[in-house]
């Protein structure tokens, strides 16, 4: 019976697979720096095969480089053996919600959840650390020593002599953050989906190294733009030039597909107000607009003669937007504006019930979507406490980013959530659109600092605050007026990142002694719980971490099913033959059962045939 890995995808070795496939000759059978066997690239054979094409050596070339660059590449295609622990004592509704909040370290996070969102996340929305040194949620203070920087950018032998002639130190305080970011940002595209945004948030500080870098993760040709958001009302005093904005930097997954996928916003009362009917249209209110465009086209470069007699011709450098007959066609409909005497320019009509809406542009003005000041405010309403968080987001800009680029049934992931605007617009979008859309938050326990407003009321740190405002969002957006086709989903899964519920045994067996084996009979750590268990096997499995989960009582014995019968798994000892068959007559799609759990070794070696004869669709495992 084939085991569950039990620990995240290797990324460096699907990228070597992925080599295989375009080069075979490529991909090769060697040691590893440990003596293992891997699939390694044959470099030598590679350089061949891309001879008139590849870069080596001093050679110039365009790429963004920075200390610690390799290292972040390594982190980020690492596998890690950790695992999600369910706390349902802190969970709101947990059997029925489809919404997560993960506790933990988000690059450990976004790797446990490759396989179950691989290519299903349509929004992605962080608000990542500003690389200021003043931010209590995450140390983003990475000023390195110069003498620890010098060394790292190779420009100081191992004897502290000089490689260059004029040290730079400025590099020191983004190369960490750059690094902090690489690996998030490479491990999160996986999860996007092909019509899937990212929206990041970033002030000036970085905002240039962030563009670079978020080119070279997610392709230059996948930028879609750069907003500015006026996060102040009034001037800074206290500046030479007051900061007024930060960037909402956007890219997709697929540019080409993205824009096909994008919805236009709704009209404010502001921008209907701008549709009149001065001539009583039977079809209601419109706006006018120039009829010409920029260029030379023979076939729409004639006169028009106006109702009024007036004779009027494209200017220099323009034309008519539509050949003649078009035109004739659209004035016998009266769908065009000649002044109310009828001698003004051409102007076409476009009609107030013709229009779906608007096309968003990057400047977000903070009457429009909110302001700094605005989203302290609704945080501390919601909490009832004074400056619980310092640096939120207002509601209305994350609701902007959700019309536009998700759908109802949308999965939308922040795995910055500091006190969790992401998941409390979601919710509120939900209700008033009856959209389902569905949230992953995740949140390191940052420690709140002692005599903090936080600390003061109980927060100890950062993710309680992001759980508490979750909880009380829900339940005040209940109260309020939604939409009839809500489904009201306003709970959340916690899952807490915690070491694997396997012995350290069932890693590095290689390093472990004789004398030590008979204590790892049981492969599983004591403490650990079924359901730890079950969901560890979700995420080796990759199966959706919000399915509904049931038990049943079987010959005894307790076993989970996983969307009905999506997944049977039962971890208990003893485990009979009877239960066995029982399990096999029910067909489910995958079976799993603990290695060391069956009554007897005849029972284990027999589990294969069983299903084979009775349900041999089933993928069977042991952990």
């Amino acid at each position: 019976m084939d085991k569950l890995k039990m620990h995240t995808p290797d990324m460096s070795q699907d990228n070597i697979a992925k080599i295989q496939e375009l080069f075979p000759g490529c991909v090769t059978e060697a040691a590893d720096k440990e003596g293992k066997l891997r699939l390694l690239v044959d470099y030598d054979q590679l350089r061949q095969e891309l001879s008139d094409s590849i870069i080596e050596g001093p050679q110039e070339r365009y790429h963004l480089n920075w200390p610690g660059k390799r290292e972040a590449l390594i982190t980020a295609n690492a596998p890690v053996a950790k695992t999600l622990r369910p706390v349902r004592e802190e969970s709101v509704d947990f059997d029925a919600t489809q919404n997560l909040f993960i506790e933990g370290d988000n690059l450990e996070a976004l790797k446990l959840l490759q396989e179950s969102y691989l290519g299903r996340v349509d929004l992605i929305y962080i608000d990542p650390p500003y690389n200021t040194g003043a931010d209590f949620v995450y140390e983003d203070d990475f000023a390195e020593s110069a003498n620890s920087y010098i060394k790292k950018s190779n420009q100081v032998d191992d004897q502290g002599n000089k490689l260059v002639s004029n040290t730079v130190a400025n590099g020191r305080f983004h190369s960490d953050w750059l690094s902090f970011m690489f690996a998030r940002l490479r491990t999160a595209r996986n999860i996007l989906s092909e019509r899937g945004v990212i929206f990041v948030s970033i002030d000036d500080g970085e905002a240039a190294n962030l563009l670079k870098l978020c080119n070279e993760v997610f392709g230059e040709q996948n930028f879609l733009a750069n907003i500015v958001w006026q996060k102040r009302t009034s001037p800074d005093m206290r500046t030479a030039i007051s900061q007024a904005h930060e960037y909402f930097l956007v890219y997709a997954k697929d540019a080409t597909t993205a824009k096909a996928s994008f919805n236009k916003l709704p009209l404010s009362e502001e921008q209907r107000k701008n549709y009149k009917n001065p001539d009583n249209d039977p079809r209601g209110p419109w706006v006018s607009s120039d009829f010409t465009a920029q260029g030379f086209r023979p076939n729409q470069m004639y006169t028009i003669i106006t109702p009024g007699g007036a004779e009027y011709s494209p200017p220099e450098g323009r034309c008519w937007k539509n050949i003649e007959s078009a035109f004739q066609q659209q004035v016998a409909e009266g769908r065009f504006w000649f002044g109310a005497d009828g001698n003004s320019v051409p102007r076409r009509k476009t009609y107030l019930s013709e229009v779906e809406g608007y096309v968003p542009w990057t400047w977000w003005t903070n009457k429009e979507v909110g302001h700094s000041q605005q989203a302290k405010k609704e945080v501390n309403a919601i909490m009832e406490k004074a400056e619980v968080f310092s640096t939120p987001k207002p509601i209305a800009a994350l609701k902007r980013m959700l019309e536009i680029a998700s759908s109802p049934d949308s999965i939308v992931v922040d795995f910055f959530a500091g006190s969790a605007s992401t998941a409390h617009a979601t919710i509120e979008k939900n209700a008033e659109d009856g959209g389902k859309r569905k949230f992953v938050m995740v949140q390191l326990p940052e420690p709140t600092p002692e005599g903090s407003a936080a600390h003061e009321a109980g927060y100890l740190n950062v993710a309680e605050i992001s759980k508490e405002r979750i909880r009380r969002a829900g339940q005040k957006i209940l109260q309020s007026d939604c939409h009839p086709d809500w489904n009201k989903d306003v709970g959340f899964r916690v899952l807490k990142i915690d070491t694997s519920n396997m012995q350290d045994v069932y890693y590095t067996p290689d390093e472990t002694e004789q004398r030590s084996l008979l204590d790892a009979v049981d492969n599983i750590k004591p403490g650990r719980t079924a359901e730890d268990l079950l969901f560890q096997v979700l995420v080796d499995w990759g199966v959706d971490l919000t399915l509904p989960i049931s038990s049943e009582m079987i010959q005894g014995k307790k076993v989970f099913f996983v969307d009905d019968n999506a997944l049977a798994a039962c971890f208990e000892t003893g485990v009979t033959e009877e239960l066995v068959k029982e399990l096999a007559s029910r067909e489910p799609l995958r079976v799993v059962f603990r290695d060391n759990g069956f009554v007897s070794d005849a029972v284990k070696i027999n589990v294969e045939q069983i299903f084979k004869q009775l349900s041999p669709m089933t993928d069977v495992k042991a952990i």
